[in-house]
């Protein structure tokens, strides 16, 4: 398989070794958004709640306790570097947690690298703060902590605070997991967790 693998790249490359270098894509659609900070976070706020997602807006000095009463003194595991101050009471933080170890969480925090308000699309970029996909895809109740600064309109928006990362794993996150069967009926949890709940933070 490997070395087939490696022929045919070996082919393409030396068919388009002399290829001309194609002209730049001519895109009409929009790349900056003309909202406000306050109406970003609104309209994020609104795609979420469409979304069934609940959404909590919280300060910097009120976090802990709005994280500890989502948590509800469950057992919450966050990625290795989540603030101390985003953290609910006795958090168990994932360093390498099994798959069956996941499973027994209820849920878990996170922060995220950017959110999109026209989507209503929460990224996680496997940074510190976001931890490894498994994290986030295996317990049912995912908290999601989004600083109102990282809101931005649109997706292409959201690519270009991107730029950096095209090496991690992304995840695009719009609403709870769900997915409908043949007779569309709505199932939720199915390829990841069941709730979700995202925190906007602002202010002091």
């Amino acid at each position: 398989m490997s070395a087939a693998r490696d022929e045919i790249l070996a082919r393409t490359r030396a068919a388009i070794r002399d290829a001309a270098t194609p002209s730049r894509v001519a895109r009409a659609y929009r790349t900056e958004g003309a909202l406000d900070p306050g109406a970003r976070v609104e309209l994020l706020r609104e795609r979420l709640v469409d979304y069934r997602a609940r959404v909590e807006h919280t300060t910097e000095r009120a976090l802990q306790s709005v994280v500890d009463e989502i948590a509800r003194g469950g057992r919450f595991g966050v990625p290795p570097g989540l603030p101390e101050r985003w953290r609910p009471s006795d958090a168990i933080e994932d360093n390498g947690l099994s798959a069956h170890e996941l499973d027994d969480l209820d849920g878990v925090v996170t922060g995220c690298t950017v959110a999109i308000a026209e989507t209503g699309t929460l990224v996680l970029a496997g940074g510190t703060r976001e931890g490894r996909r498994a994290l986030t895809l295996i317990p049912d109740v995912h908290i999601c902590i989004v600083h109102a600064a990282q809101v931005v309109e649109t997706v292409p928006e959201a690519f270009a605070a991107l730029c950096g990362h095209e090496r991690r794993p992304l995840t695009f996150i719009s609403g709870p997991s769900a997915t409908s069967d043949i007779e569309l009926k709505r199932v939720e949890g199915v390829h990841g967790p069941r709730t979700l709940v995202a925190v906007i933070l602002g202010g002091e």
